[in-house]
């Protein structure tokens, strides 16, 4: 029987490699580069969900609102919606989203780029200012929140806007066990611009919520309303898209009726 000595299969297994070796060079010039650290979003919007309902939930106003923008705004924004306590995870995905080279600090520049939006009912409207007073602290601005029917917690103040937020809104309901926030005011006039005080009177102009259990229709029918009006919830969508829009788009939007 004939036999490779280890010096000769050596040298086989070299020349063999010699061979594929080029074929295998030519492989990896052909793999798409992957950038070392991903694009910064052009815009971000963050919504919380009112309550305990989860994220996700599907028959809520803000998860059908983020929804209904993602499919409108660039495909580079970041949407995504949070239950009302997890507002220190969403403060850190902000934080994460805005430092584009990774060095645990914002710098001046990373933070004039920010363009935010915020939103919420209920407790996750009250999550939403305290969200934007969080970024307050770091000296990021925030072009937008919406408040809807919204309801503070006991250690919570809704009500007063902070200086970093361009422009704030605040729709609210007066009938049932729970209701919103009647008025919101700006921390400073010079800096912030309160949209208005809305209130929907759902008496007069009441909305079907097939989704929502009994109990919901009967204790707190307005608070209910408010989450699963369509126009109320289209409105809010068309006051987002013109803040994230260019001005030409934005221009279109507003004059649609």
């Amino acid at each position: 029987m004939r036999c490779f000595s280890p010096f000769r299969a050596s040298v086989v297994a070299l020349a063999t490699f010699a061979l594929i070796l080029p074929a295998l060079s030519r492989a990896v010039d052909a793999l798409p580069l992957r950038p070392a650290t991903p694009a910064s979003p052009s815009n971000i919007v963050i919504g919380f969900v009112g309550g305990f309902v989860s994220h996700d939930d599907q028959h809520h106003g803000p998860v059908k609102l983020a929804q209904l923008i993602q499919r409108t705004v660039p495909k580079d924004t970041y949407v995504r919606i949070f239950e009302n306590r997890r507002r220190k995870q969403a403060y850190a995905e902000v934080i994460r989203l805005l430092d584009t080279n990774h060095d645990g600090f914002l710098s001046a520049e990373e933070k004039a780029r920010a363009r935010i939006v915020l939103f919420g009912h209920s407790w996750g409207a009250a999550a939403a200012v305290l969200l934007a007073r969080d970024l307050s602290r770091e000296g990021v601005p925030v072009l937008l929140t919406v408040q809807v029917d919204s309801v503070a917690k006991v250690w919570q103040n809704d009500s007063v806007i902070p200086g970093n937020v361009a422009e704030a809104v605040n729709f609210y309901q007066t009938t049932g066990i729970i209701h919103g926030r009647r008025q919101i005011t700006a921390a400073d006039p010079a800096k912030t611009e309160i949209l208005g005080n809305y209130r929907i009177d759902y008496k007069k102009e009441p909305v079907a919520c097939p989704q929502a259990s009994w109990g919901d229709r009967f204790f707190t029918p307005g608070h209910t309303q408010s989450e699963c009006d369509p126009n109320l919830w289209s409105r809010i969508e068309n006051m987002v898209l013109q803040r994230l829009s260019p001005p030409t788009t934005s221009a279109a939007i507003s004059a649609q009726p």
